[in-house]
């Protein structure tokens, strides 16, 4: 692996410095390409007006119009984190806009596959709504939309991923990422893009005179919901993204936030009061991503929508056991899946250009995990399938796919569509993941595809690991206190979190779990605790590794360690 250092533009840091930033957030800052400390103002009105999304505007006028006609509305979701936060703000954000009559449906993973399908229409239709809207999901259901439009429904699609080339023919669609959109945040999650809906529906009531400024429901208690989709969907957190995590952040911290948060950060062992990015993406979304991947995400949206503590707790604490199974499961899997991909190739050779692995007793709630795993220790575009579980499916396999920077996942997937007509039933997803379904008897084919786009597209320099890193930390900066500033701050996808990297010596080293390697090391002289986390293999005595700053808590004393993130060997 290159352990490769950011570049850090010195006037950007000395403009920082200047005006109050901390020197080590500063360069920090600078490096993820910050240059002045108004850029860091996370305040709410430094958002992107909800104006410049396309379709905001008709949406909150379909809306409005159908608050005051007291007509029903019924929210489709999906079911992963991103979904069910989504489904989440949009029922407690119609509610506190005056809507009577707001219900939800989210599709089953296994029975009805991904998105609005022309079955969830025809629910519904017979649930007695007459809105139908769609959160975090619609852009590729064409076939779901024209059912629902044949059907009488009224169409709102909400959703934030990369449209076909044929939009559906939706009565709004509200999507950051369709043509003709000027709105700056095209990594908005579909959370956000609900939330956006909301706040533009807020300004179409007040301009209709049913609320004022001062009368206006409060809707940035939604934030932490917001947040925690957002963080939870992987999404670039570009500077309008990051200002939604932090005013999430900062209501979880004053503890103004929903009681099935509170109750899934006490089930996971997490501190609301020091809440972070962290906690979000690894504590509290795989516990409802759990719900989808096992179970019924009706379990992880119920969580959010409850305001009964005693409630919130039960389904917390549902939610933690169902994510033990998903563990259990996954790791089993996960050691299965390894040993076919690493059947594919000789030992010392090199991997495939992409690895796609297939066995009939796979579970497919965990396919994209495995698939993650899998890309991680092979550093190749990775998908993992399973067979559909759905009945009249038996002879489909579902797929899910990660890849590494630099190779685009959902446009390989449309160039394999191409040159295989046929073979992909249905495919969609974004840069870094996605997802499809063929048939089991193509797979080999699927496999061909993918293998000979991986082939023309990756290059020496995409297939080399690398680390990008914020090179040597200076003795000076370690120090417990800055690890709790360093946790304090938005970091995430797109704006990673600070790893260091410089020569170290190793002291000693052991391992902890049988699958952990607890270490002893030197820093510029000083000695320092250190702990890589899934690493067996004994490391040199001088080496130069990555590592960001944490602290490990032992009998009430906490302590710095280094959490070691990869080695230049």
């Amino acid at each position: 692996m290159n352990l490769v250092a950011r570049d850090v533009p010195p006037r950007a840091v000395w403009a920082l410095e200047q005006a109050g930033v901390h020197p080590l957030l500063a360069r920090l800052f600078a490096a993820r390409g910050v240059q002045t400390k108004d850029e860091l103002d996370d305040g709410l009105n430094r958002l992107l007006p909800p104006a410049s999304m396309l379709g905001t505007a008709q949406a909150a006028v379909m809306l409005a119009d159908a608050i005051a006609q007291n007509k029903r509305l019924c929210v489709v979701a999906d079911y992963d984190c991103d979904g069910a936060t989504a489904c989440a703000v949009a029922l407690r954000g119609l509610r506190l806009l005056g809507s009577k009559n707001t219900s939800y449906i989210v599709p089953d993973r296994v029975v009805d596959g991904y998105g609005l399908t022309s079955p969830i229409a025809q629910r519904v239709k017979d649930s007695g709504a007459d809105i139908l809207i769609t959160v975090d999901n619609g852009i590729a259901s064409l076939e779901g939309v024209a059912t629902a439009k044949s059907l009488g429904l009224e169409v709102l699609v909400t959703d934030h991923h990369l449209p076909a080339a044929t939009l559906p023919g939706a009565d709004v669609i509200v999507n950051p990422n369709q043509p003709g959109c000027g709105f700056e945040s095209k990594s908005i999650a579909g959370v956000g893009v609900m939330f956006y809906v909301l706040l533009a529906l807020r300004s179409e009531m007040r301009q209709r005179g049913v609320f004022t400024v001062e009368s206006q429901p409060k809707l940035d208690n939604l934030l932490p919901l917001v947040a925690l989709g957002t963080v939870a969907d992987v999404v670039k957190l570009d500077a309008n993204n990051r200002r939604l995590v932090a005013q999430g952040l900062k209501r979880v911290r004053a503890l103004t936030l929903p009681s099935g948060l509170a109750s899934l950060f006490i089930a996971s062992g997490r501190q609301i009061k020091v809440a972070t990015t962290f906690d979000f993406g690894f504590a509290l979304g795989p516990r409802i991503n759990a719900a989808g991947r096992l179970a019924d995400m009706t379990l992880g949206i119920e969580c959010l929508l409850t305001d009964d503590s005693a409630r919130a707790d039960e389904l917390a604490k549902t939610l933690d056991g169902i994510n033990r199974e998903r563990r259990s499961i996954e790791g089993d899997m996960r050691e299965q899946a390894m040993q076919i991909a690493e059947s594919l190739f000789d030992e010392g050779d090199e991997p495939p250009p992409a690895i796609c692995v297939f066995d009939p007793d796979f579970h497919e709630g965990v396919v994209g995990i495995v698939a993650s795993r899998i890309k991680d220790k092979l550093h190749r575009p990775s998908f993992v399938f399973a067979a559909s579980s759905a009945n009249g499916k038996e002879h489909e396999l579902k797929g899910s796919g990660r890849s590494i920077p630099g190779f685009h996942l959902r446009d390989a997937l449309d160039l394999v569509a191409k040159r295989y007509p046929g073979v992909l039933l249905r495919f969609g997803g974004h840069a870094m993941a996605a997802g499809c379904t063929i048939a089991e008897e193509h797979f080999d084919d699927f496999e061909q595809g993918l293998n000979e786009v991986a082939q023309e597209w990756l290059d020496v320099a995409t297939l080399a690991r690398r680390l990008d890193t914020d090179g040597p930390l200076s003795p000076e900066y370690r120090r417990i206190d800055l690890v709790d500033m360093l946790h304090h701050e938005v970091w995430g996808q797109g704006f990673a979190p600070p790893t260091f990297s410089e020569e170290l010596e190793v002291v000693s080293q052991r391992l902890v779990g049988e699958k952990h390697l607890a270490l002893k090391l030197k820093h510029q002289g000083s000695p320092v605790d250190g702990i890589w986390f899934g690493r067996t293999e004994p490391l040199p005595v001088r080496v130069k590794l990555a590592f960001r700053l944490d602290a490990d808590e032992w009998n009430g004393v906490r302590r710095l360690r280094f959490l070691v993130e990869g080695a230049e060997l």
